[in-house]
């Protein structure tokens, strides 16, 4: 303890830390939630302050969980324990979170969807306090298991308008993954005069002034190790160990006064993450410990108090009665614990017992591990899944099997995100004798590897290796590893050189049937008319749709064919399949190609609206959010400054690489277009086509020949534009047709090209372009004095570029035809230059007649801040209702 003052009083020296945590509790008794983790070294005070949160919080329901070292393993652990005491409202949830709730918890088959889990979770908090507000208090936090630290993070950056307050410690200089991006709070060591009266409030004897001062010297803050220090004859020798160390130290000490059978009472009690005396006592039992004194003999020491839960004074002390036990102790601790735990209601606990037990291979207990982690697989545990399948392999007594439990557990360290342990578990498996497809294998995983890791670029040629090697055994297999790289160089970009090497390789491969590969060899060694009838028929290939195995690379495919139609197919096929399995990634990819599909159709409210909801998946599973729709919809809003400075972010990061580049700079040239900043726009073209980077390279071509034509620089006009028509020539859309008419028009001055542009953009989704051509038409008609026959083709850019919210070539127009004598009519104000992308999105689902509870399910919110955005929207739209969003004709969603 630090003080004797009572629990909601103010702590010694933690006058700031206390008001924080009152300002906290104050806020979300108002229905303002919010979270904050504490942060400081063991012993520090951490715990003391999440008591003083729960005696401040009165009339609160407090719900607890702790981390545990020993259980960072197993999925949705520390979850579980939060929710128990509020199970009874599950009835209150849909059935939908009712049921993801019941999957987390074990209590009904399924793989669980972590971002549902934690949206059911908010609601699950949101119905027990309309009883009374929640505090939730978790110690211990960078012990968190994986999956419950996800689901936490969720919660806690959408509790803003809930009656809850959450507050999480966190020790340092430990990792908390997720938690790390949540509001904190440092929590520093005592001031000597502090110290010096909580040694003075907590000592039962009276201190000589030396030794007090020593004491307080040593502890540097720290009040655990005031409490500890005395008790273990107080001034030693100084050391140069951190005071966390030294209280361990100290505590071992005192452990190792204790009677032999007292100690092996600890040290089972120690290996017990659950604290639950219904295992400890069972266990004790069976070694014929004596419990009235082992038990007596342990409480005395005040490490630890045995009631309805078994509890140590500090996490470090049981740290500590872990860890100063023999390993033979320690194995036998695991041992009478696997044997007195259900292995019907508990076995993945069991079999980890079991395996800590293990001091040699075993092949049932690997087999045990191995059937734990396909029941953690499935319920979306990834680390529980890696931690299982590594000890398995450890305990694993053949070596072809042991070799293939590595290589498991190393795509699921891949898949849990843990890069370095992936890598270093590989380069065990690497030193061993591998068969070619293993080594293949670890080739593929090494590239992987790389692909995540921002300073390294060799994961293509890892997976290059891979196809290399296993050509000769499994050319079906091989090919995927070539397309896998392929994959990989078109995020690295093509300038590298790797593309071209995948496709010289897979060239020179053993016969097969043609495929994706083969089309894309032909593009790039004979043109896009020799390549297109292949690229289609890869496309919809006799394996299903390209799209069904490779989404992205069939959606650059599309792309690069001018193809708006096959583009819109993937899309809704991304979209259903996103939702219908819950997967993030793939739905993130739909919102993200449907938010682009809809900036290149002008559509900017639906292009806002897509991204809005991509970006709350993203905060949901705490993944950063796709970029590059973001880039499309700035080109065509066409706001300098804003876009400029996105432009400028993203060329920052260390991921700008490949594609993301490519697309930055195809932006900045259509912004600049839009603007008449055609020297700027020409020399973005440039670097954009350099590269020839599928899709971007020919999406820039039209820019590039409109702001070489206005520079004067008619060769480079000239070059891009006879580049530009064999593409389009080749996939013979309208949309493609249509664009390269109007380039070419700019060419050659001939006005049937710019006819020719109109009537083929004329039925199209791509209304930027169809007012471009307008718009180019109606300048070059004006330059050539026919004023009368311009101005419909101006009138008719400006309404379809001011109507869709283009402002760039909005501008460009209206000066077009006031040059002319006309004025431009202005817009009226739209409700997406009035509202957040996320607003906006609200605001249109609300619009076609969604609920709240309906809209909070789409954007992973709580239906209580649905509304608070609601009453935003409503003052900044000036009105009162649902009925009058229902009623703007801007918010109406296209059928």
């Amino acid at each position: 303890m630090q003080s004797s003052a009572p629990p909601h009083g103010p702590l010694l020296g933690r006058q700031y830390e206390t008001q924080r945590l009152r300002e906290l509790i104050g806020a979300a008794r108002t229905g303002r939630g919010g979270a904050l983790v504490l942060r400081g070294e063991a012993g520090i005070g951490k715990s003391s302050l999440l008591k003083h949160a729960e005696g401040a919080a009165s009339g609160f329901r407090v719900l607890r969980a702790g981390g545990s070292q020993l259980e960072a393993e197993l999925p949705f652990a520390a979850l579980h324990q939060l929710c128990l005491p509020v199970l009874g409202h599950l009835t209150e949830l849909p059935v939908e979170h009712r049921q993801a709730l019941r999957i987390a918890f074990d209590l009904s088959s399924g793989t669980p969807d972590v971002f549902r889990v934690g949206l059911a979770t908010l609601g699950l908090l949101t119905a027990a306090g309309q009883e009374r507000p929640v505090l939730c208090v978790v110690d211990d936090a960078h012990w968190l298991d994986a999956a419950s630290s996800r689901a936490l993070t969720f919660l806690a950056r959408r509790v803003s308008a809930e009656p809850v307050a959450m507050v999480l410690a966190v020790r340092t200089p430990c990792e908390a993954g997720e938690l790390d991006a949540l509001p904190s709070l440092g929590v520093d060591g005592l001031s000597d005069a502090d110290a010096r009266a909580l040694l003075a409030a907590q000592s039962h004897e009276t201190l000589d002034e030396q030794v007090r001062d020593r004491l307080v010297d040593e502890a540097r803050g720290n009040p655990l190790a005031l409490f500890a220090l005395p008790r273990a004859g107080g001034f030693a020798p100084p050391r140069l160990t951190p005071v966390p160390t030294r209280v361990e130290h100290e505590f071992r000490a005192t452990l190792s006064r204790l009677p032999a059978q007292a100690r092996l009472l600890l040290t089972i009690a120690g290996a017990d993450p659950t604290g639950d005396p219904g295992l400890l006592w069972p266990a004790a039992r069976s070694l014929d410990i004596d419990l009235p004194t082992a038990g007596a003999a342990a409480t005395a020491t005040g490490l630890v108090e045995f009631g309805t839960r078994v509890r140590f004074y500090h996490p470090l002390a049981r740290t500590a009665a872990y860890d100063a036990a023999a390993p033979g102790e320690r194995r036998l601790a695991h041992r009478v614990l696997a044997e007195a735990t259900d292995p019907v209601t508990d076995p993945d606990r069991r079999a980890w017992h079991r395996a800590q037990a293990s001091a040699v291979p075993d092949q049932d207990v690997a087999a045990e591990l191995e059937r734990s982690a396909a029941r953690a697989r499935a319920r979306g545990g990834a680390v529980a899944t890696a931690a299982f399948l590594e000890r398995a392999a450890e305990l694993s007594p053949e070596p072809a099997q042991r070799m293939e439990r590595t290589l498991a557990a190393t795509r699921a360290h891949l898949d849990a995100g843990s890069t370095d342990k992936a890598a270093t578990l590989l380069g065990t498996a690497e030193s061993s004798g591998l068969d070619a497809f293993q080594q293949a294998e670890t080739y593929l995983l090494r590239g992987r590897i790389a692909l995540v890791r921002a300073d390294d670029s060799e994961g293509p040629a890892w997976m290059l290796r891979a196809a290399r090697r296993i050509a000769p055994l499994d050319i079906e297999r091989s090919r995927e590893s070539y397309l896998e790289a392929l994959e990989a160089s078109l995020l690295v970009g093509r300038a590298n050189g790797v593309t071209d090497l995948v496709l010289a390789e897979a060239r020179s491969a053993p016969p097969h049937p043609p495929d994706i590969l083969d089309a894309l060899d032909v593009l790039t060694s004979n043109g896009h008319r020799a390549a297109v009838p292949l690229i289609r028929e890869a496309l919809d290939g006799a394996k299903g749709p390209l799209w069904d195995r490779h989404p992205a690379l069939a959606i650059i495919l599309a792309a690069e064919l001018w193809d708006p139609v096959t583009h819109v197919r993937i899309i809704e096929w991304l979209l259903k399949s996103g939702r219908d399995s819950g997967s993030p990634l793939v739905l993130r990819l739909g919102l993200a190609q449907a938010a682009s599909a809809a900036a290149l159709t002008g559509d900017l409210d639906e292009a806002m609206s897509a991204i809005a909801e991509e970006e709350a998946i993203a905060d949901a599973t705490g993944a950063p959010p796709v970029i590059y729709h973001r880039l499309q919809l700035a080109a065509m809003r066409g706001r300098r400054e804003e876009a400029s400075a996105l432009f400028e972010a993203v060329l920052a990061t260390a991921t700008a690489t490949g594609q993301v580049v490519s697309n930055v700079h195809w932006a900045s040239a259509v912004l600049n277009n839009g603007l008449s900043r055609y020297q700027e726009a020409l020399a973005a073209a440039r670097r954009a086509t350099a590269d020839g980077e599928l899709f971007t390279a020919g999406f820039t071509l039209p820019e590039l020949v409109e702001a070489a034509v206005r520079c004067g620089e008619h060769a480079a006009a000239v070059a891009a534009l006879a580049s530009l028509t064999e593409r389009t020539e080749a996939s013979g859309t309208p949309s493609g047709l249509g664009i390269a008419a109007y380039a070419r028009a700019l060419v050659t001055g001939a006005e049937d090209d710019y006819r020719e542009a109109i009537a083929h953009l004329a039925d199209t989704p791509m209304l930027p372009y169809r007012a471009r051509a307008h718009l180019l038409y109606g300048e070059w008609l004006r330059r050539r004095g026919r004023r009368q026959d311009c101005r419909p083709h101006l009138r008719t850019a400006h309404e379809l570029f001011s109507g869709a919210g283009l402002e760039a070539f909005g501008r460009r127009a209206a000066d077009e035809l006031r040059a002319t004598g006309e004025t431009a009519r202005s817009r009226t104000d739209h409700a997406r230059d009035q509202l957040t992308m996320q607003e906006l999105h609200i605001a249109r689902l609300v619009a076609t007649g969604a609920t709240s509870k309906e809209v909070a399910a789409r954007l992973f919110l709580s239906p209580r801040t649905i509304d608070t955005h609601l009453r935003n929207i409503y003052r900044k739209l000036g009105i009162n209702s649902r009925r009058q969003l229902r009623d703007r004709p801007d918010l109406r969603q296209p059928s």
